[in-house]
Order: structure tokens, then C-alpha cells, then sequence
């Protein structure tokens, strides 16, 4: 949750700084001084959507280490993080992707995978999750973030943030540009302070929507790296395991039913904004063959 947190808010950041330079620069009144030039538009709209999403991917893993204090482990130190590099080897191995750095950082029962590239990622775990976890089940975590890398989801996440900061971006101009225009008293003015306004307001409504778009995603992800940890195990069991650890849930407690359940079974309508699906359906999802195969 909080990796994704991280990407999201760099690559807004970049994205609103970029917008307001350039509009500073001028480049919305070239766009609109006769008449709003499309083409342009999207091509302006590209450039703004997807700077800031690659460059969030690409520092995605010193703001990793940055914000959560990961430790990498160049020389292990000890017997757990001896344990920790070559499982995280061997799993690697078995997806086909090259050996990931490894961290521990200090925190409550998590872990995490980011990075540009597959063969060059970061695995990070915390000093929470080795605690409350049996080894079974941290190398069922540990194959689940190596799943993540293997998918290439941070890639994947990127090329659909920048698809729909490119489309808020486009939208916006347009919506600000119609209100302008409608305001306007002079046809041949550059764009006003209507224009201005209803950008930004339009820029954070339409970014609310797409954050709904990149949210399904990451839901739907995390379904795919369970899978693929009981693929890269062998069995579905171990993350199983791990899943209800995590939420405190008796694993024999849960309904076969549960398979079939939304998103809507998390009450509330911030559900839809969540990154990860309710524990109670990753565990039933993975009771299904269907669903955990890659």
C-alpha cells in the first residue's frame, strides 16, 4: 500500500508541476490562440501524462528505501538473512528473472516489491513479517512480490497511470477551454482566468476517476501475484497461510462461497479507492484452480 501510495502522489506531483510550467511557459495559450489545436493538445497531454508516471517508476526504488528505512542486505549478517537471500535466489530462479536486491526495514507484518526492471528489483521485507511469520509462510510472501516482478507489474501500473493522466490532462483542457470560451466576451483572447480555474478543478475531479481505474488494477494484481506464489511453491497452501496470518482470519473458518464475493463485500465506498482486495477473498480466490493459475 504504501509503494503504491508513493508512485501515485511522485507521479501527481510531477504531473501538476509539469502542467503549471508549461502552462507558465505559455504553451496553453499556443494551444488555444485559434481555436483549440488537437493535435497538439494530445501530444502536450502525452508528454504531461506519462513524464510523470515514468519517473516515479524509475526512482521507485530509492523512495522505497528512502521512505521505509530498508536495509539492504549485501553481506547477510545473520542466519535469518543467510535464509532470506536464498530463498529469494531460488524463487527468482524459478520465475526467470534476476536476482532482486534484498531489504529488511523495520514495521508491522508487510513486504513489498518495486523497481524499473526485472532484473533488477527490490525486495523488501519487515522486521514484523519475519517475527509473526513461520518460514513457510514468508516464502510464500516473498513468492508473491517475486510474482509481482515476474508479472512486470510496476511497468504495467505506470503505462495505466500515464494513460489516464494523459486523458485527465486532454479532457481537462478541453472542458476549461469550452467554459472560457462560453465566459469569454472576446473570441480571439488567449485563455482567461475561466479557463485556469476550471483546468484545475476539472484536473482533480477527472484524476478522482482515474484513481478508481489504477485502483481495479492493483486489485486485480494482487489476485495474479497470489497465484503466482502458489505457482513458484507448488501449492496454494502456504499463502493461504500467510494471507490469514496477515488478517488474524482461522484459514478453516472461511466459506467456499467467498470466491465469488465483490468488492463491494468491504463496506463503504472507499472500498472502490482500496489497492489490495479483502484478505477473505485472496484466500478464497486461491482455493480455486481457476483463479491461481498464471
Amino acid at each position: 500500500m504504501k509503494r503504491i501510495f508513493l508512485f501515485l502522489a511522485t507521479n501527481i506531483a510531477v504531473m501538476v508541476v509539469m502542467s503549471i510550467v508549461l502552462s507558465l511557459l505559455g504553451v496553453d495559450r499556443f494551444l488555444t490562440r485559434s481555436g483549440l489545436n488537437l493535435p497538439m493538445l494530445m501530444v502536450f497531454s502525452l508528454v504531461v501524462g506519462f513524464t510523470g508516471a515514468i519517473f516515479s517508476l524509475l526512482i521507485s526504488k530509492q523512495m522505497a528505501k528512502w521512505s521505509t528505512g530498508a536495509h539492504v542486505i549485501a553481506s547477510p549478517s545473520n542466519a535469518t538473512e543467510t535464509w532470506l537471500l536464498n530463498t529469494v535466489g531460488k524463487l527468482a530462479q524459478r520465475a526467470g528473472i534476476g536476482m532482486p536486491e534484498v531489504a529488511v526495514y523495520q514495521g508491522e507484518p508487510n513486504a513489498f516489491a518495486t523497481g524499473a526492471f526485472k532484473n533488477s528489483a527490490l525486495v523488501a521485507v519487515s522486521t514484523g513479517l519475519l517475527e509473526s511469520m513461520t518460514q513457510e509462510e514468508v516464502e510464500a510472501v516473498l513468492g508473491h512480490e517475486i510474482a509481482h516482478i515476474a508479472n512486470g507489474d510496476m511497468v504495467t501500473m505506470t503505462l495505466i497511470q500515464g494513460v489516464v493522466n494523459t486523458f485527465v490532462v486532454f479532457l481537462s483542457r478541453v472542458i476549461g477551454y469550452a467554459v472560457d470560451r462560453a465566459l469569454s466576451r472576446d473570441e480571439n483572447s488567449g485563455p482567461g482566468i475561466g479557463y485556469m480555474v476550471t483546468v484545475i478543478v476539472s484536473q482533480i475531479v477527472l484524476g478522482i476517476g482515474a484513481s478508481l481505474i489504477v485502483a481495479w488494477f492493483s486489485r486485480h494484481r494482487e489476485f495474479r501475484a497470489d497465484a503466482g506464489s502458489a505457482k513458484l511453491l507448488g501449492s496454494a497452501l502456504p499463502m493461504q497461510k500467510a494471507l490469514a496470518r496477515l488478517g488474524g482470519v482461522p484459514i478453516a473458518q472461511l466459506p467456499e462461497s467467498m470466491a465469488a464475493m465483490g468488492i463491494n463485500d468491504k463496506p463503504g465506498f472507499m472500498a472502490l479507492f482500496s489497492s489490495h482486495p479483502p484478505l477473505e477473498q485472496r484466500i478464497a480466490a486461491l482455493r480455486n484452480p481457476q483463479v491461481t493459475s498464471m
